[in-house]
């Protein structure tokens, strides 16, 4: 363990030392899923009245408007809960930047609604005790601290806790994006990558897609050749866009969604398609992709498609700055006798859309845990003092100027 200033040394304890715990059961046991507009209501009460207990100003965002396709090929408004956004002292010379969320995978009626002792008082299993209330207690802890410090006169933040983070952030990215206009600096509350604690590096792009496809009906058995059969066509998308699989690029055809009597050549079908590309170039190359397949589908089909939806998540490489900001963490870590690394992972998180504004962010600075979207789910409870430490350690190394 390096050696801590007497500052350094007071905040760190000042962190460890609050209530995580009762935190974590307290807002675990509100099922808080991306969709359960009442639940996420609840819980964005509870974690205003928590960070209530910082400076600055709190309020509850509106989402912005977010559209989808339904099954009918029709576009429609999809509902999204409310966003917390906190403001410390934006005049101050050094300012950060901290996101976590407050959904969970874990729709109202799913079966995993309880907290339960998986080794008493050393692993808690529930539903977002890692993804991630684990993780916002952790950044409370960490800035209630960091407040208690003379370092605080220098340092200003903005706090942005998003409703919809599980389901691509759209109603929350135009929020994001503007926190993070100015920031030299973000840390994002996300369970680290492995339970022992390593941050995740790089992280590719994510778009989610849908392709209405419109042919024409014709009786199967009478007239089949004068129809223009959707399902056909969007089937023939769906493995031409698989086939460019390779180095860069992953493709996900999940689903289709139409069809038609059995005696009825179909006239509708929508394909819905998650695109994985590493890096920005990859990005390009698949949005050209797309255009180019469904232009030569729609030809060859005698068919219509429109494609609706965007990369909503761009890939997050490891920039010279972003490894600088990593570097700063892992001192921290060894000062404080905890070894921290960092790998490449093929998730994406609100971390992607930081960095996308140019701003360098640690996205994994929540709770040790694992098993995350599973009925699995699991935190390590000493992992909440642990990562308080070293976020609180962090932001006073930032503040610092470090």
């Amino acid at each position: 363990m390096g050696q801590l200033t007497g500052q350094e040394q007071a905040c760190v304890e000042a962190a460890a030392a609050e209530p995580m715990l009762a935190q974590v059961e307290n807002w675990a046991n509100v099922n808080s899923g991306s969709r359960n507009i009442d639940g996420l209501g609840i819980i964005g009460a509870r974690l205003a009245g928590a960070f209530a207990d910082l400076p600055g100003e709190i309020a509850m965002r509106d989402p912005a408007p977010v559209e989808a396709i339904d099954a009918s090929g029709k576009p429609y408004e999809v509902p999204h809960g409310k966003n917390l956004q906190l403001k410390v002292r934006p005049d101050a010379p050094v300012q950060l930047l901290f996101t976590g969320h407050m959904d969970t995978v874990f729709a109202i009626d799913h079966p995993f609604q309880t907290l339960a002792w998986l080794e008493p008082g050393k692993v808690l299993g529930g539903p977002g005790v890692a993804d991630m209330k684990g993780g916002i207690a952790v950044m409370l802890a960490a800035l209630k601290a960091v407040e208690a410090s003379p370092a605080a006169s220098v340092l200003g933040y903005e706090v942005v806790i998003n409703s919809d983070e599980e389901v691509g952030s759209l109603g929350s990215a135009a929020l994001i994006a503007q926190a993070a206009q100015g920031k030299c600096a973000a840390l994002t509350y996300e369970p680290s990558a492995l339970p022992d604690g390593t941050l995740a590096g790089a992280r590719p792009g994510s778009g989610n897609f849908a392709f209405t496809v419109h042919g024409r009906s014709a009786h199967a058995g009478r007239n089949p050749e004068e129809g223009r059969n959707a399902l056909i066509a969007a089937a023939d998308l769906a493995i031409r866009l698989k086939a460019a699989v390779g180095p860069g690029l992953k493709v996900n055809p999940a689903k289709i969604d139409g069809g038609s009597p059995n005696n009825v050549v179909p006239d509708l079908a929508v394909l819905r398609v998650n695109l994985r590309p590493e890096t920005l170039d990859d990005q390009a190359r698949a949005q050209q992709l797309i255009d180019a397949t469904v232009k030569a589908v729609a030809a060859e089909h005698d068919v219509q498609i429109s494609a609706h939806g965007h990369f909503a998540r761009p890939p997050k490489p490891l920039t010279p700055e972003t490894e600088a900001l990593f570097n700063l963490v892992k001192r921290a870590g060894a000062d404080l006798g905890q070894e921290i690394g960092w790998k490449s992972t093929g998730g994406v998180c609100d971390g992607n859309n930081i960095a996308a504004c140019g701003v360098p962010v640690i996205d994994t600075m929540g709770v040790r845990g694992g098993s995350i979207h599973s009925m699995e789910e699991y935190l390590i409870v000493d992992s909440l003092a642990e990562r308080a430490a070293l976020s609180a350690l962090t932001i006073l190394r930032l503040a610092e100027g470090a």
